[in-house]
Order: C-alpha cells, then structure tokens, then sequence
C-alpha cells in the first residue's frame, strides 16, 4: 500500500458511465508507479503530475474522470489505513453474504453476478469439446481480455503490451478447449463488465467457473466480498471450513480466471498489506482506488 497522510478529501462526483475512447488508465497507472517508487519521499501532486506528463489540474480532471475522485483522495484510498478499513467487520460481512446472498442490500454498488460453475468431468476434460469466445476490449484498467462460454463468462484477464501472452495465459488454463475469436460477440460482455451505469440487480452477469472443487469453493467465497471491503486468506480459508489451507487459498486466489468480476482484488494480506495479483499490482492499487471511487460517490 501507499504510505501517504492523511488529510481532508473533496466529495466525489457521480460515477460516470465508461467510455472506452479514452484511455485514462495509462497516466493512472504511470501515477501510482511513480508514488510507489518514491513514497518515503512523498512526492507531491505537481512532482505526480510533471512526471505524467500533465499540469497540476489536468492531473486533477484526470483522476476525477476516472475514479471521481481528486487525486489526494485516490491515493489515501491506496494507504495501509485505508486497507485496514477495509478489513473491519469482514468475518461477518462474508457469513451475511452468504445468509442474503449475492444480491443483498450491502452491494449496492457492486455488479450482480450469478454463477454456476462445471461439472468435475467438465474440468478434468481441461476443455475438451468445449468452444470458447474471446475479444480483446477497452477497460478502465488496460485493455482486457474475455473469455466467453456458452453459458456465460468465463475468462477475464488484462494486456500489459501483449496480447499473445494475455490469450496463452488463458489457452493454458483450458488446454483442449476451441477458441474462437469474436470481439463483437464479447464486447456486450465486456460493456456491462466495464460500465457501472449497467450494474443492475435484475439484470445479473451469467459467469461459469472452471476449476476444481476447492477452487470453485475458493472462488464463490470472493463472490462474497462486496465492493468497499476486504478479506484475508485467512478468512477466505474459515469461511470454506478449511481454516488451515489459507496457504492453498492464496494459490486459488492467484488462479481466479474471471478477474474483476470475481473480485480477488479484495482479498488482501492480515494485517492490510497488498499481495500479489495476477494481473500486477499496480493494476491491483488501480481498481482498488476506483472502486473507493464507486463507494463514495453512492454513499
């Protein structure tokens, strides 16, 4: 996390729908790289937004575009007490999500999902017989990666650069599966992923899981977490009655094929501290700090 002070924070604005011609996430990016590399410096915010290339104000339409919030307020929501706020109450957070379920009064800023997930012969077959749609679409977090099945989401991952390796990333986890490129088939998807304004509890987003039992079981535990709050390993592992595999728990956190949707993002280390991500950290920091966004601006 972002060691920066605390300090008074302006209101946010309203979330915005996305637009996908603006690619705000590079200089995002770029922002939370330079204060990661420099945070015992604390570097100010015209020292952030000369680095990126910006003036001062620019940098702070920029961050109120895209997380709505100013540039201050985003990066405090990057901070080790942040993250520990987050973490509050989290045992009886993930048992009420399972008590209301998925749709509960307490996502209210989430995007409802609905899952199911394959058979165990379905996923022993590693893909075999199955045919899966993938386009390659813009984000608020980079450009991202979706893999779709007949009955539902499947695969969402994230290109830092390449595609080839984001598609390979997904080809190995369903090796004799047919993948079909169809940007125009997947960019539905990635539209009601990506754009807050679609989030609706009676519209959910259809996703298929693709693993084994316990990573399943792993996977439906993250479902667990709304936006605006976090969880251990640890917490994951008791909330599955395997409160000594929180070991085996991080390994099928790192495993999540439908990042985002499937919110691994929100599973942090004990005492707050951010943990690896498969799809890189900073990326991690980013959707953390635009989902701060997403809560302030809904109260």
């Amino acid at each position: 996390m972002l060691n920066i002070q605390a300090g008074a924070t302006a209101p946010p604005i309203a979330a915005r729908a996305f637009d996908p011609s603006v690619d705000d996430y590079a200089r995002v990016k770029c922002a939370i790289e330079f204060i990661s590399d420099r945070w015992r410096m604390q570097p100010s915010l015209q020292d952030i937004a000369a680095h990126v290339g910006l003036s001062s104000s620019h940098l702070h339409q920029l961050f109120k575009r895209w997380a709505g919030l100013t540039p201050k307020a985003f990066l405090q929501a990057l901070t080790l007490d942040h993250a520990r706020r987050l973490l509050r109450d989290r045992a009886s957070i993930l048992d009420a999500a399972y008590e209301v379920g998925l749709s509960g009064p307490g996502r209210l800023h989430d995007l409802f999902v609905t899952h199911e997930a394959m058979t165990p012969g379905e996923y022993k077959a590693r893909g075999a017989g199955l045919r899966l749609t993938f386009g390659f679409h813009p984000s608020p977090f980079g450009e991202a990666l979706l893999v779709a099945a007949p009955r539902g989401l499947a695969g969402l991952g994230f290109v830092d650069g390449d595609r080839t390796a984001a598609l390979a990333d997904m080809r190995r986890r369903w090796p004799q599966a047919s993948f079909v490129e169809d940007e125009a088939g997947t960019a539905g998807l990635a539209f009601r992923v990506f754009d807050p304004v679609t989030w609706r509890p009676n519209q959910p987003m259809r996703i298929v899981l693709i693993g084994t039992d316990f990573e399943v079981r792993v996977w439906e535990a993250l479902l667990g977490i709304p936006m605006g709050r976090a969880a251990t390993y640890s917490d994951i592992a008791r909330r599955i009655g395997r409160p000594k595999a929180a070991r085996a728990v991080g390994a099928a956190v790192g495993k999540n094929p439908v990042s985002f949707v499937v919110p691994c993002h929100r599973v942090l280390g004990a005492a707050g501290a951010l943990t690896g991500y498969h799809w890189g950290l900073t990326r991690k920091q980013a959707i953390i700090g635009w989902e701060a966004g997403r809560v302030a601006a809904d109260g």
